[in-house]
């Protein structure tokens, strides 16, 4: 079976046409279901997705009492999805449906994640040029070289899926942490349509989170069972280089060479002690806690199904957090 995750969110209008095209993408194409996650729209986006599951055997739905946001929406779909294949695509149109023959054919030369990538994109020029600064970052920092890391028209096979926790705007990332747990990731150029209804749910503010979330991403995947490497480095050397200025205060106060108590360089010192230690001691912790936290409580509330069984969004059970191998050269992409 082939499942499809579409994440929607005040698209009443265009939910009618997508599942037009859906239909006729499966036609040949054998057992699929439509998981429609309707993330607190406010129009008549659960009327509309409740007619077709009417009409529709294979469509499936989930509605959260309020919007929570993507990463939350896709996280619902794949614990609710039965496919051995999952795909994601936005409700907007702009993805075309014809293409998952492509993405099939992708993940049959040996793939577990295939990302779409918009090579000719139908946006304003203040989203394109900055999105493209935005996946050059990720693709450096992490090792998982993609041209679209925002495309949201992606294929996954079901066992990466299972290994991931999708939480606060890491729904772009979920090729990075697959890539991190050792899967093969491709890319695919996509035809990216026009949008014909209704208008973007993102701004400018969603670059510079993906900048925030981007930090979270290389922390988990860089240092998820060894915390201590990057934030511990850094405290130690502000606990040297304030003990070093303490020591150096102290050597001038036994040689007499003047009193210590009025010098800057003796708070500077003790706060950079302070913040050290600090380091060392609470900031490795933030990330981790926060990790644990989302693997036992699922961050959003449904509050209406249609042919889901309420066992599929239990709790999971806590994992490790993602961790790549060590040595940097082992990351393939």
């Amino acid at each position: 079976m082939i499942s499809v995750v579409v994440p929607t969110f005040n698209e009443e209008q265009s939910l009618e046409p997508l599942h037009q095209e859906l239909d006729r993408a499966f036609a040949a194409l054998g057992p699929v279901e439509f998981l429609f996650v309707d993330d607190g729209s406010r129009d008549r986006t659960w009327a509309v997705i409740q007619a077709l599951s009417k009409r529709d055997s294979r469509v499936r739905a989930i509605r959260f009492r309020r919007n929570f946001g993507k990463a939350a929406a896709l996280s619902a779909g794949f614990r609710a999805v039965h496919g051995d294949v999952v795909f994601t695509m936005d409700a907007d149109l702009q993805d075309d449906p014809s293409e998952i023959t492509r993405f099939l054919e992708k993940l049959d030369q040996g793939f577990d994640v295939v990302s779409g990538w918009k090579q000719v994109r139908h946006d304003p020029w203040h989203k394109v040029w900055p999105s493209r600064v935005f996946n050059a970052a990720v693709s450096t920092l992490t090792g998982c070289r993609l041209h679209d890391h925002n495309c949201g028209f992606k294929a996954y096979r079901r066992q990466a899926l299972e290994e991931i926790d999708v939480y606060g705007e890491l729904h772009r990332f979920v090729p990075v942490l697959a890539h991190a747990r050792g899967y093969r990731v491709g890319e695919l150029p996509v035809h990216h349509r026009p949008r014909r209804h209704g208008h973007s749910k993102y701004g400018l503010s969603r670059l510079f989170k993906g900048f925030l979330d981007l930090l979270t991403v290389r922390f988990l995947t860089g240092y998820g069972q060894r915390p201590l490497h990057p934030l511990g480095l850094l405290g130690l050397f502000l606990t040297t280089l304030g003990l070093s200025g303490l020591t150096y205060l102290a050597f001038l106060w036994v040689r007499g060479l003047g009193p210590i108590g009025t010098r800057p360089m003796l708070g500077y010192s003790a706060a950079a002690i302070v913040v050290g230690v600090q380091l060392i001691c609470l900031g490795i912790l933030a990330e981790l806690i926060t990790s644990y936290h989302i693997r036992s409580h699922p961050p959003y509330s449904v509050a209406e199904e249609i042919n889901i069984p309420s066992s599929r969004h239990a709790a999971p059970t806590a994992q490790s957090p993602v961790s790549p191998p060590d040595d940097p050269e082992a990351r393939h992409g």
